[in-house]
């Protein structure tokens, strides 16, 4: 394996697997926290937190689609964490699994499989009902919650498969960023559009004349931001728009990068002990490390850690407190909603990403990974029917009336904790630990 790979692809996927595992297990606590805290004698405090009105200005216009503080995490907050989702995808675009037709064919067939399936599922147990606009909810796969699974189960999980997961679940969350663009926007405000694009078009500007100031990007990416929301559209699109304006390529060509540090090390006497000298060699080496790393890179890495442990916490914890009382579980449980959700995930799903994965080999549109049998690709389609955060916010989209909400939410409770246990089960029982399912070695260098 070249260098250049593995600093560009099993690096970084390795590092981003590790993070989004981690971050799994503390989504998992912030749901548990909504969860008890909804169903406490306290329950009432829960709703009363997240339902406090708020206000936001924006040069003296206020921004009525936020009016409470659960708005502000589901519009403001996500808007970062799908920023971050963008950037995962342009990354896996330009040099992960889906770069280049034929090497992103099978997560992408794999992620549509996985999203048709589960949205006819739906469809065909709600059509014409109240909850028919619920069919986009059963359709998402959690990247954190996914890789986290495959991770408690060690070499069971080839490294080849648990890519392809990370690939499936970045080509979903791509597919569901086109769903909530095209379908869960109801009304357009064509001034707020016109306002949007102008910022857009200031932002394009800056970037084709080179200018690198972080602060003029982020007001620029906050006044979008705002006009987005003001528009209709939902303002989580800003954060993937902006992530796909992130420069990929670096203020430096490597070559340039290496002259300079083979300088700066030259320059370096190990016979003589100058402290300060030696702080200014160190400032110079980190300041061209800066120029010859990626904007997006950059961001991501910076961004990472908080999006992961505080940005998707706080939105499971606003969004997963369902209170259940008797009358509620009796309306759930006989709810097409509820079922329709939680049948998409277990078994949508899997059905869905298997059978378009065994489509797109059979007909010589991709090949299975190195060490990857069928098998592991219809536990790893289990697993993707953890379906937790972007199905959440869906929801949020999808229904106004409380009691489907609920409903919605209780069946995508359900439906991931079972997807997770059957998934975990199933490559327990039928996938034998060996050394070929072990991850491929990171070599130091080009062999």
């Amino acid at each position: 394996m070249s260098a250049f790979v593995n600093a560009r692809l099993v690096r970084p996927a390795q590092a981003f697997m590790a993070k989004e595992a981690a971050g799994g297990m503390v989504i998992v606590l912030g749901a548990l926290i909504a969860f008890v805290w909804a169903n406490s004698p306290w329950h009432e405090s829960y709703f009363d937190l997240w339902n406090a009105e708020v206000s936001l200005e924006v040069g003296g216009i206020g921004l009525h689609n936020i009016h409470t503080l659960g708005h502000l995490v589901n519009d403001g907050l996500m808007a970062i964490f799908f920023f971050m989702v963008g950037l995962e995808i342009k990354r896996e675009m330009l040099h992960g699994e889906l770069a280049g037709f034929r090497k992103a064919a099978l997560p992408v067939m794999a992620a549509l499989g996985g999203m048709i399936v589960p949205a006819l599922i739906f469809t065909s147990m709600n059509a014409g009902g109240d909850g028919s606009k619920g069919w986009g909810i059963p359709m998402a796969t959690d990247i954190a919650f996914a890789v986290g699974v495959l991770a408690l189960l060690g070499n069971r999980a080839p490294f080849p498969l648990k890519i392809f997961l990370l690939a499936l679940a970045v080509a979903d969350d791509l597919g569901a960023i086109a769903v909530i663009a095209v379908f869960y926007t109801e009304s357009l405000s064509l001034e707020a559009v016109a306002y949007a694009a102008l910022f857009l078009g200031i932002l394009l500007t800056f970037r084709q004349l080179g200018l690198r100031r972080v602060d003029v990007y982020v007001m620029l990416g906050f006044l979008f931001w705002a006009a987005v929301l003001a528009s209709g559209i939902h303002a989580t699109i800003a954060g993937v728009v902006l992530a796909f304006l992130t420069p990929a390529s670096s203020l430096q060509p490597v070559e340039r990068f290496r002259a300079e540090a083979n300088n700066l090390l030259g320059r370096f006497d190990p016979n003589r002990h100058d402290a300060e000298a030696e702080q200014v060699l160190l400032q110079e080496f980190e300041s061209a490390v800066r120029r010859s790393e990626a904007p997006l890179e950059r961001l991501e890495r910076m961004i990472q850690t908080w999006v992961a442990f505080a940005v998707v916490p706080i939105f499971a914890i606003a969004n997963a407190g369902v209170h259940i009382t008797g009358d509620m579980f009796d309306a759930a449980v006989q709810s097409p909603v509820t079922y329709g959700v939680m049948i998409g995930l277990l078994f949508g799903k899997p059905i869905g990403i298997f059978l378009f994965s065994w489509v797109a080999v059979r007909t010589g549109l991709a090949a299975l990974p190195r060490g990857v049998r069928y098998i592991h690709i219809l536990g790893a389609g289990m697993v993707g029917g953890v379906g937790f955060t972007v199905s959440l916010f869906v929801t949020e989209l999808a229904f106004d009336d409380p009691i489907i909400t609920d409903e919605a939410k209780l069946g995508i409770l359900v439906g991931s904790l079972l997807a997770a246990v059957v998934g975990c089960l199933f490559l327990l029982a039928f996938v034998k630990p060996g050394p070929e399912m072990e991850p491929e070695p990171i070599a130091g260098g080009a062999q």
